[in-house]
């Protein structure tokens, strides 16, 4: 889902509800979610080959803490 959606999402929420209304606070994890999905898709397309090694670290970045492969 294109980030735009969710950040249209937030913009109705937010004119209605509290700041710590459930909805709203799901609406801009999934936001900020889609940024990131969208800011790494451009970049893995614009970029050279990884090698495996840096594909290991780089989703080793997005892992929880802990939490192995």
């Amino acid at each position: 889902m294109s980030w735009t959606i969710e950040r249209a999402r937030v913009a109705s929420l937010s004119r209605s509800r509290p700041a710590d209304d459930p909805d709203l606070v799901a609406a801009r994890l999934r936001l900020k979610a889609a940024r990131v999905e969208d800011y790494i898709t451009r970049v893995v397309s614009e970029a050279p080959p990884l090698t495996p090694e840096q594909r290991d670290r780089l989703a080793a970045l997005l892992r929880p803490a802990g939490i192995a492969a």
